[in-house]
Parts: C-alpha cells; structure tokens; sequence
C-alpha cells in the first residue's frame, strides 16, 4: 500500500462534499442506480450521508447495503486526468439516538439548510462502513487501498470541535476572512468555519465548502490553536511560497 496515495485520497475525500452514490437497485435488478448526495465525515473519518426514506436510493440500500461513492475533483478541466476516489462500502443507517444527534449536530454545520428537511421531512444519517478504496490522481497513478488506509480518526468531532469552531466564527471574524484571503477562495457570503480535523480545517462560503490544510498535522487543541493563529499572521499560505515565488 502507498502511504502518500492514501494520504492524497484522504484529501480528496476531504475538499470534495458532493458523490455519486450508486446503489443496486430494487426496481430493475441487475443495475446499478446511481444519485448524487453531499457528505462530511464522521468522528471515524467515515462519509455521513443524510438520506430521505422515500428516495430510491434508499429503497435500494434497505435491500442491499453494499454501494460506492465516486468523488472527483471539481471544476477539473479534463476529467480523465483529475484525482477520483471510489469508496466501495456497507451504508449503515445510524440508529442509535445519542449518535444520530451527534451527527446532525456536525452535519448542520456543514449543511445549514438541511435542518429544515431534516426535522419536517423523512431523512435519516446513513454511515458509509469502507471496504476498499480505488485513488486515481492522474494518469499511471493508479492504487487500490485498504478499507482502514484512508479514513482517519477525528479526536475533535463533539464539544471540542464545536468549541473551537464556534470561537473562531464568533470572535475572529477577521481571521477566518484572512483565510480565504490567503487561499485565494472565491465567493462574496461571509466565511465561517464548518469543522476541524487534525490535518486541516473546512471553511464555509454560502453553500461551498473548502478544506484548508494546517501547516502541520494538530495533535490537540492548543497545536489547532497555533496553526489558527499562525495562517492569520502569514502572507502567503506555509508551503506555497515556492510554487507562489
């Protein structure tokens, strides 16, 4: 197995927030159906899908639960040479009540329009349980991957993460619009930060999600804190500076 083609999956699997999921179906047995669904990743680095019961999808994975998403750099020029990721997986519909509330707690903040359907309408959090993975980040670079090689463990999803995010979005503003600055993001809504993993932070423009790496993997609170405070000081984002010279 690859160490840096798992890595480059994983952050794949990061920057992106919409898949296709493809499904066997119910109706015509034998094909496979395919729908597009956002995502964002659990405590376990698993993809966290919010599903209506009366889509077909659904249908399909009540049936069956074996599935794959397909994930794919956006707004690639030529398709066939971007990096995609195809997560060959057993969906899991979360059922216990502590966890279902966890995880709409973290998928609302990266989805913030999905309360209102969530609440008013019949949707469930499906967890995507990985089997195997298949990285392609361009031509001849090419790699099956083991199921637990991609994901990693989330130490700050739960009252940390929220503790951290909701700081950041309410007493640095500033900050977190020097971020998008720095990265260069489009959109003109006002930025807010979504999550925090170890290796990097989602921020959310409007309805776009970006994952920002830090300069170096966050073991723990204070080490976010650091590389938070470090990026609102720097001039150019740590690691650009000689592609940027």
């Amino acid at each position: 197995m690859s160490v840096k083609a798992a890595k480059n999956a994983r952050e794949l699997l990061l920057k992106e927030y919409r898949a296709v999921l493809s499904t066997h179906s119910k109706k015509w047995p034998g094909f496979p159906f395919g729908s597009v669904v956002p995502y964002c990743l659990d405590a376990a680095g698993r993809p966290l899908i919010l599903i209506s019961r009366i889509a077909q999808h659904t249908h399909n994975l009540l049936q069956d639960g074996k599935c794959s998403l397909l994930i794919g750099e956006r707004s690639a020029d030529d398709i066939q040479a971007a990096g995609r990721l195809t997560l060959l997986a057993e969906a899991r519909q979360v059922e216990d009540v502590d966890a279902i509330a966890d995880a709409a707690e973290r998928y609302y903040r990266y989805f913030p329009g999905s309360q209102d359907y969530h609440i008013v309408h019949d949707f469930d959090f499906w967890v995507l349980e990985p089997v195997q993975w298949r990285y392609i980040g361009g031509f001849g670079d090419i790699h099956w991957l083991s199921a637990e090689s991609v994901p990693l463990a989330n130490p700050f999803v739960g009252e940390v993460e929220r503790g951290m995010v909701g700081h950041m979005n309410s007493d640095h503003a500033n900050a977190v619009a020097h971020y998008v600055q720095l990265a260069e993001l489009p959109g003109e809504a006002t930025p807010e930060l979504a999550g925090i993993d170890t290796e990097g932070f989602h921020l959310r423009i409007g309805q776009v999600l970006h994952w920002l790496p830090f300069p170096a993997p966050c073991g723990d609170p204070g080490e976010v804190r650091q590389a938070l405070v470090q990026l609102a000081r720097a001039e150019v984002w740590p690691g650009n500076e000689v592609i940027q010279a």
